[in-house]
């Protein structure tokens, strides 16, 4: 009976995630604000990256925000989940199943015909909720390579990429399915980048406007 009850337990909160992830916000807040499809605009992606481009610096904070705690949210689900103990083997990868799930649904909402954006942001949220030293570490090399280069894309792959290694040195084999999830994770965000990788080789990948010039 007690597997029968867990069981469902995990499959309410895999689909509470799913719903979770699936909240447009960039969509919402271009219609709600600006009166615009966000995925009409730009490069048609729902995320937060284009809702800088298209809607600036101040609808695009507030979107990244709300991603990130989508990811963050559904990784902490199991916090509820008091048959489990708290950093066990098995609490690690409901969360990143729960977490996973909040991704999916970002990148294919169900509320939007299932159009969303890259999950890049939902995806950290969830690592900052498994294992925020990691979640850190990753932040400080985007912020470095984008104030560098200015390529949002290529600050996200290099990050996620990096990400799986810094998995291995924390976690070595204690944490298999982890470090897995790690390299699938970079594997995913190198995949939905294809387009953008495509740009910086040809070298016309949009640029980042990070600072205002002022004039004297």
């Amino acid at each position: 009976m007690q597997i029968i009850v867990e069981t469902g337990l995990i499959i309410l909160g895999t689909v509470v995630s799913y719903l979770i992830g699936s909240m447009p916000t960039a969509l919402w807040i271009g219609k709600a604000f600006y009166g615009i499809d966000i995925r009409e605009h730009g490069s048609g992606n729902s995320g937060a990256s284009n809702t800088f481009r298209t809607l600036g610096k101040k609808a695009g904070a507030i979107v990244l925000l709300l991603d990130i705690i989508k990811g963050l949210t559904a990784a902490c689900l199991v916090h509820y989940y008091f048959f489990l103990e708290v950093g066990s083997i098995r609490y690690v990868n409901l969360q990143l199943l729960f977490g996973l799930s909040a991704v999916v649904g970002h990148i294919f909402p169900i509320y939007a015909n299932f159009k969303g954006g890259k999950g890049i942001a939902t995806l950290l949220g969830m690592v900052i909720g498994i294992h925020y030293l990691s979640a850190l570490a990753c932040i400080a090399l985007f912020v470095t390579i984008l104030f560098s280069t200015r390529y949002v894309s290529l600050s996200s792959i290099l990050a996620a990429v990096f990400f799986p290694l810094i998995a291995i040195i924390i976690y070595k084999n204690e944490e298999p399915l982890f470090i897995a999830f790690g390299i699938a994770a970079a594997v995913m965000v190198v995949l939905t980048h294809q387009k953008n990788i495509k740009r910086l080789f040809a070298g016309n990948e949009n640029k980042a406007k990070l600072l205002k010039k002022h004039r004297h």
